[in-house]
């Protein structure tokens, strides 16, 4: 048998160049469609949002938002498919909402597992001066006269203002176990609460606050160097949250923080994601480290609000880690 080396050769172009347009959209598995995407109404976690939206850019998506929204209104938004997803759930501190969502959107991935911590910090150079080991310990008169930096004989604890959640479970912790007599819990602005507590603690004072991860204060006091987690007190009657196992920034392991850690999270509409395996395989593919985030919420605390090129930056300097996400994600596209 014979060929004709010219059809032949033609074949062969025809069918590569039938494979061109596949490719094409292997590439950019987004492009025709659109994301309508949400950010939190927490500062603090706009620079994970930005990050994933450039991705999803990346992806061929045209990216609607985000659009800032508060976790109810999120929840409530994302089960009627009004938004797509976001990167900002809490869980469990968001199983409130799952009435909302079960059967209508999901926890796809995670930006940060067990990242989300709450709790008390006391500067390393009074645990070890003082021994302490929990709030209980500021019931002891030297320690509530080394943290009583406005004279009113209680140690001063940076709090949260009211309205917050963080507000009400302090207030909880202060009467369960009686400390009204020892601790004043500080409940103006947090920012400017936390500038003032940080600046006494470079004048050589002691500083006791509350914070949540990621957030800019441990990028400037940075737990196990700066500081350390103590644990709030086992006490008869009082249920506490699950405590934090291997957490070596703090004055014992597992830790009692009197605050469940939990994971960030992006949630995602079923409809759409079903719609997008793209979508779904990078968001089970990305993660941001939270030194990352830690810094930038630093940043943007000392004045540098651009987000965007913030996360551009950090796509930039992690380009080889970002492309292997990208390339999982169109790998499932095709």
């Amino acid at each position: 048998m014979t060929y004709d080396l010219r059809k032949f050769s033609a074949a062969l172009l025809l069918g590569a160049a039938s494979l061109v347009p596949a490719a094409a959209f292997a590439q950019e598995p987004g492009d025709g469609k659109t994301i309508t995407m949400a950010q939190a109404d927490w500062d603090t976690g706009w620079f994970q949002a930005s990050i994933y939206k450039q991705m999803f850019e990346d992806l061929g998506y045209t990216v609607t938002g985000p659009m800032t929204l508060g976790a109810s209104a999120f929840y409530q938004a994302v089960s009627q498919g009004d938004v797509d997803l976001w990167v900002n759930g809490w869980f469990p501190l968001h199983d409130t909402y799952k009435s909302t969502f079960e059967g209508k959107a999901k926890v796809d991935g995670a930006v940060a597992k067990g990242g989300a911590l709450q709790g008390y910090l006391v500067d390393k150079a009074a645990i070890e001066e003082f021994d302490i080991k929990t709030l209980d310990d500021f019931k002891r008169p030297e320690v509530k006269e080394a943290f009583d930096r406005n004279g009113d004989g209680k140690a001063d604890l940076v709090a949260c203002p009211p309205g917050w959640g963080c507000e009400l479970t302090i207030s909880k912790h202060m009467e369960e176990f009686d400390l009204g007599d020892a601790i004043n819990p500080i409940k103006a602005g947090y920012s400017a609460s936390m500038a003032d507590a940080i600046a006494a603690y470079q004048n050589g004072e002691h500083i006791l606050f509350y914070t949540w991860t990621p957030n800019w204060t441990v990028d400037q006091l940075a737990p196990g160097k700066d500081v350390m987690w103590i644990e709030v007190p086992q006490k008869e009657g009082v249920e506490l949250p699950a405590p934090a196992k291997g957490l070596d920034t703090c004055v014992a392991d597992p830790c009692y923080m009197g605050f469940v850690a939990n994971d960030i999270v992006p949630v995602v509409n079923d409809d759409f994601i079903s719609d997008n395996p793209a979508v779904d395989a990078l968001l089970q593919a990305a993660s941001i480290p939270l030194p990352a985030i830690y810094a930038q919420n630093s940043a943007m605390n000392n004045g540098d609000d651009n987000v965007d090129a913030q996360a551009s930056e950090w796509i930039k300097n992690n380009q080889d880690l970002v492309d292997g996400w990208l390339e999982k994600a169109r790998a499932a596209a095709k």
